[in-house]
């Protein structure tokens, strides 16, 4: 495993590597959070060790940032601090620690707890497994590029944005942000079971073929809940049903398959709609060329209050240079996969 160490004690930071180092671990040091967040963003890291207080950027900057910038995986991160109280505790939780260490540290309790983190670490090929299932139902159409990596990164940016805000401070948490990247490759996987006549067909649809499509959102929802009839108890599985069930909705209620309107179609599926539809947009097909992010902007601040819910339209315009990143990225990462 590797171990990120921030701590602006050398003594400390010496005493972890050497520990750590002994029990089979590859070990990477940091003064402070700055020179943490340098680290990952270069080299990547799963488990991180902080302590509370340092200079420049604290422990608990350092988790916030954590949370809000990763994407190469989970990062388990374990707090060291002589913070004991349950207010303390409570905003280390909430900045997203996801265990603690009392000071002074024994290094058996450490290494139990190291252990915790990686059975944690562990469970994320149950996200690999949620990620190769939309991959599955996406290969069906040999169009769509790297739409499910684009959509969830989008739909990330987007609800990572509107936890900030005050009036969603409940609703889209950390997790939601992390739950609704995980879980929003699986807005299509419906389509498995569209017939190839009409899900390849490459011009326009007919009405009747159309009402057939449109079945995709059911069909993925039939198929989540069958999961969740199973395993009520994982909340992947709910979000991602209602998000399968629910990006095809309108703010105004003209939407499929329910017609739902406003703030009964959950917030999962308002996020997901408009990334889905912006990267339609920009993405070329066969039946269509791709649109500058321009038209596609216009288009999509023209249909707020319509199709796409008021906020999550003015998240995406103060996410614009993100979502512009993120389509450059892709986009490279095509040319180069086409030119190797």
């Amino acid at each position: 495993m590797r171990i990120l160490v921030a701590d602006d004690d050398e003594v400390v930071r010496m005493i972890l590597e050497g520990a750590l180092k002994a029990a089979g671990h590859e070990v990477w040091l940091a003064s402070d959070g700055v020179e943490a967040l340098k680290i990952m963003r270069e080299r990547g890291c799963r488990l991180v060790i902080s302590d509370w207080d340092m200079p420049r950027m604290t422990g608990l900057e350092l988790c916030r940032t954590i949370r809000q910038e990763s994407s190469g995986g989970y990062v388990y991160v374990i707090m060291v601090t002589g913070r004991d109280t349950v207010v303390e505790r409570v905003q280390g939780l909430r900045a997203g620690a996801d265990d603690f260490v009392s000071k002074p540290f024994e290094i058996p309790e450490l290494l139990a707890r190291i252990g915790a983190g990686e059975r944690v670490l562990a469970l994320e090929t149950r996200d690999v497994a949620i990620f190769a299932m939309a991959k599955l139902a996406e290969s069906r159409d040999p169009e769509t590029g790297a739409h499910l990596e684009r959509v969830r990164s989008y739909c990330r940016c987007l609800a990572q944005h509107m936890s900030s805000l005050p009036e969603y401070h409940e609703s889209i948490t950390p997790e939601f942000a992390h739950l609704i990247y995980l879980t929003s490759p699986l807005h299509d996987i419906g389509k498995v079971g569209i017939p190839d006549v009409v899900l390849l067909k490459p011009g326009r649809l007919s009405d009747t073929e159309f009402e057939i499509m449109k079945t995709h959102t059911t069909l993925g929802a039939q198929t989540l809940q069958a999961a969740i009839d199973q395993f009520p108890e994982v909340r992947f599985l709910q979000m991602a049903r209602n998000i399968a069930a629910t990006h095809h909705e309108r703010w105004n209620g003209t939407g499929y398959p329910l017609g739902l309107r406003g703030e009964n179609i959950p917030i999962c599926g308002r996020i997901v709609a408009l990334a889905d539809v912006y990267d339609a947009l920009t993405s070329k097909r066969v039946y269509k060329s791709a649109m500058t992010h321009e038209v596609a902007r216009s288009m999509i601040t023209a249909d707020s209050g319509k199709h796409f819910d008021p906020a999550v339209v003015n998240a995406f315009i103060e996410c614009e240079r993100e979502f512009l990143a993120i389509r450059d990225r892709y986009q490279e990462a095509e040319h180069l996969a086409m030119a190797a």
